[in-house]
């Protein structure tokens, strides 16, 4: 298919700046994936489409304060850094801004000098590969230094850092929040468990493929970023009891539903507890294997992930409800409103 085909107009008013005070105060729009019928809710109307017997599914993993700014040594010039991937012996994969002033050799200095960085190979599209020194836990030294890394296109800064996690973020290491959860309260998920809805935890950790557009012409053509996902064997048990009982397994997020293909994928549509990176790009004429619905935010015109949730549904369905959600003021991306699609 063709990238244009995924594009629809958003006024820039309708992308949210902050995040609302309380978590799950924020709209719904609940889309039948088969009829295309669509209805206006409130997010906490959740619980009236989750079935006692079904699966939740979210992604535990917890956004590093990825983003650092530091001086190049040589010249003092100002060099932004957010990192992406760990690679072996404490080298990350990063992307650097600018990147035309960071080439291999060169030394970038944090703070007061408590982190250090050294460029030792250049990659395509402002990605650099960094070594890093510093004393102590290299966790500790980037919550002292960094900052979250919010999307470009939220010009607002974030004054509680926490709004940018999860009330279930456990696991570091993404480059991004998996923003379909950030609606969920822990008040919320009781409620949600009282009614006899399982809960589960998987762990993707967002990178690259979160901040890099979408260049070529046809869908066929495009090539994800791999990251890096878990599924536990207490949670794949889990999930393979609710669906042999007749239960649906709900994803929260497009993070959670490529965990879960990746591996149903990969086990001949059985869930078991694996581990790896996956690049899995999910698009019209994709056949589901493992997950019923979905929960999931309002995403950028011609995005992978608009792509994603057009295969759960159709794409004339998805466009039909976004151009709703535009009509009827919905707020989009990361801080914005939320979508149940089943």
């Amino acid at each position: 298919m063709r990238v244009e085909d995924f594009d629809f107009d958003l006024p820039e008013e309708l992308i949210a700046q902050t995040p609302l005070q309380d978590r799950s105060s924020s709209r719904l729009m609940v889309l039948n994936k088969k009829t295309g019928a669509i209805k206006d809710q409130a997010f906490t109307n959740i619980l009236d489409y989750l079935t006692p017997g079904d699966a939740l599914v979210l992604n535990d993993t917890r956004v590093l304060p990825a983003r650092l700014y530091g001086i190049k040594e040589e010249t003092g010039a100002r060099v932004e850094v957010l990192l992406l991937k760990p690679l072996e012996n404490g080298a990350y994969e990063t992307l650097a801004k600018p990147a035309k002033r960071v080439h291999v050799g060169n030394e970038i200095i944090f703070g007061n000098g408590e982190l250090r960085a050294v460029c030792t190979e250049e990659l395509e599209h402002g990605g650099r590969v960094f070594e890093f020194h510093y004393e102590g836990i290299f966790y500790e030294v980037l919550e002292k230094l960094g900052k979250m890394p919010l999307p470009p296109y939220i010009k607002e800064q974030l004054e509680d850092q926490d709004r940018y996690q999860t009330v279930y973020a456990k696991d570091m290491g993404s480059a991004a929040a998996p923003t379909a959860g950030l609606h969920f309260t822990e008040e919320l998920l009781e409620k949600i468990k009282q009614k006899g809805i399982s809960i589960n935890f998987v762990t993707l950790h967002v990178g690259l493929g979160t901040f890099r557009p979408v260049d070529v012409a046809d869908t066929s053509e495009h090539k994800m970023h791999a990251e890096f996902y878990r599924l536990t064997e207490e949670v794949a048990e889990e999930l393979t009891r609710v669906k042999k009982q007749g239960g649906k397994i709900i994803a929260v997020g497009t993070t959670s539903i490529r965990t879960l293909e990746t591996i149903a994928t990969k086990h001949d549509g059985h869930l078991v507890a694996d581990s790896g990176w996956t690049d899995i790009f999910i698009a019209p004429g994709y056949e589901f294997k493992a997950v019923d619905a979905l929960i999931t935010n309002f995403h950028l015109p011609k995005s992978t992930l608009i792509m994603l949730v057009s295969a759960l549904s159709t794409r004339e369905n998805i466009l039909n409800a976004y151009k709703h959600a535009v009509s009827e003021k919905y707020r989009f991306f990361s801080f914005g409103d939320a979508m149940l699609i089943y």
